[in-house]
């Protein structure tokens, strides 16, 4: 199936511009709030990582060590089941993949789409969103379960309600031929 969106995407890749997709996962909504911001100016397409089992707001209880996200993070070999259609990446050349900050990583279904998706010869920028926490080593934890010829950036870490300028400073410093729209 084809829509208007596949034809500006292609006028995009003609024209010799990156075609770019963000990739996230929220359970709260912030990181939700800065993914579409990023896509917005970035002309990129958007997708959302969907548990099959949503999380609860008991289930991310940092309090109750318990709980399932805290069980999750504590097993490096979790890997939540994604729900929904499956992604065709396949025309992507920049991908930003968007996640909270879980006990000082990314959620374990990060793992999952990484792992899940042949990200070969792609420019990956992980970006996430914290209160408090830097993106950690996060990004490494996650190039390292890609393949080697993946270009996987440091990324950075967009604090809970980062402004639209604050997302055009950091595209403008990653050194990519990337222009804010």
């Amino acid at each position: 199936e084809t829509d208007g969106g596949d034809a500006e995407s292609m006028a995009a890749s003609d024209a010799g511009e990156t075609k770019a997709l963000v990739v996230y996962f929220s359970a709260t909504g912030n990181t939700k709030a800065a993914a579409e911001t990023l896509a917005g100016l970035q002309g990129a397409d958007l997708y959302e990582i969907v548990p099959e089992e949503p999380y609860t707001e008991e289930d991310l209880d940092y309090n109750d060590r318990t709980t399932r996200a805290t069980a999750e993070q504590n097993d490096p070999d979790a890997r939540p089941v994604m729900a929904g259609e499956a992604l065709d990446i396949d025309s992507y050349e920049m991908i930003y993949v968007g996640y909270p900050i879980w006990w000082g990583d990314s959620p374990r279904i990060i793992a999952s789409f990484v792992e899940s998706y042949d990200l070969g010869g792609k420019t990956v920028v992980p970006f996430c969103t914290s209160g408090g926490s830097g993106i950690g080593s996060s990004a490494k934890n996650l190039h390292s379960l890609t393949e080697s010829d993946v270009a996987w950036l440091d990324g950075d870490c967009l604090k809970s309600g980062s402004s639209r300028n604050d997302i055009v400073n950091w595209i403008g410093g990653l050194g990519l031929d990337v222009t804010a729209k």
